[in-house]
């Protein structure tokens, strides 16, 4: 039977991943503190004992602004993917790597969608990481899959929409500037874990975009998500001057899964949709979850 590898388990892909591929596999995740996979011979270690036939790497440092300044995420986002590779390398195994649309400058005019054949030149210290990562994978690794993904949210852990929720609901009637001039495609992770199965079970190999179909800006998308879980809000449509961050952020995100599309297995429907059924699906528990942390 297969054994599959799943790396960040705990974070919102790798639990998603650990429930799609739940089914008819042997199935192992490990997260942090339990294995450093950035450890070289902690790496080894787990997968000699594993012995996986796929791994899933969903680990990462995906702390945008504290990249800028904490040189551990060159651990995480390229060498923890480099060790996976080799050793996929040597023992003839299949590794996915979940990547970012960090790795474009997002200066692409608007809306011109981002395919794979692009040229990468990212413009922050995140960007650069998960870049690099890639061509860890790609330079190692015998048979793999880079999939570059964008806007993404999920049941689990951290994201933007907790984040718009919270702070909505710590400060009733206040309002929030959000940014309303990048462009995007909201991502599910669990619509992201079913690209990654699918994409498995073809052993497909090379770089993929895998981000839902359409695009809005970080505005649209939080005032869709309130609005449908019927929580009301304030926020106001600001430009990226007007709430400045440590990282340049891309303007346009907006990727093409063209990959997928002419191999006849993109999953992914409008970013509308997957949102309505996250919704449908996970509303009550998240807001029970940021209305604990309150």
């Amino acid at each position: 039977m297969q054994k599959i590898f799943i790396t960040g388990s705990r974070g919102q892909l790798g639990n998603d991943c650990l429930r799609i591929f739940g089914d008819g596999f042997v199935v192992e995740g490990v997260d942090l503190p339990e294995v450093d996979l950035s450890d070289r011979a902690q790496c080894r270690a787990a997968l000699d004992r594993i012995k996986p036939n796929l791994i899933v790497n969903c680990a990462a440092f995906t702390a945008v602004d504290a990249c800028e300044t904490d040189p551990s995420c060159w651990k995480a986002n390229r060498d923890l993917p480099g060790h996976l590779a080799e050793w996929c390398r040597e023992h003839d195994a299949f590794l996915i790597h979940v990547s970012t649309d960090y790795v474009y400058p997002g200066d692409k005019p608007l809306f011109q969608a981002l395919e794979e054949s692009e040229e990468p030149h990212p413009i922050s210290e995140y960007g650069k990481s998960k870049w690099a990562g890639e061509r860890a994978v790609a330079e190692n690794a015998g048979s793999y899959a880079i999939l570059r993904t964008a806007w993404l949210y999920g049941a689990q852990g951290n994201n933007f929409l907790k984040t718009m929720l919270r702070l909505t609901l710590q400060h009733p009637g206040k309002p929030f500037k959000v940014v309303n001039d990048q462009w995007g495609s909201p991502t599910w992770s669990l619509s992201l874990a079913k690209q990654i199965r699918a994409i498995s079970e073809q052993r497909a190999t090379g770089i993929f975009h895998a981000s839902s179909e359409g695009w809005c800006t970080w505005y649209d998308l939080a005032c869709a998500f309130l609005d449908q879980l019927g929580v009301e809000h304030h926020f106001v449509p600001c430009t990226s001057e007007e709430f400045p961050t440590p990282t340049r952020r891309p303007q346009n995100s907006i990727l093409e899964n063209a990959h997928a599309k002419a191999l006849g297995i993109n999953v992914f429907r409008d970013w509308k949709e997957e949102l309505s059924d996250f919704v449908k699906q996970h509303g009550a528990q998240v807001k029970e979850e940021v209305g604990r942390s309150e």
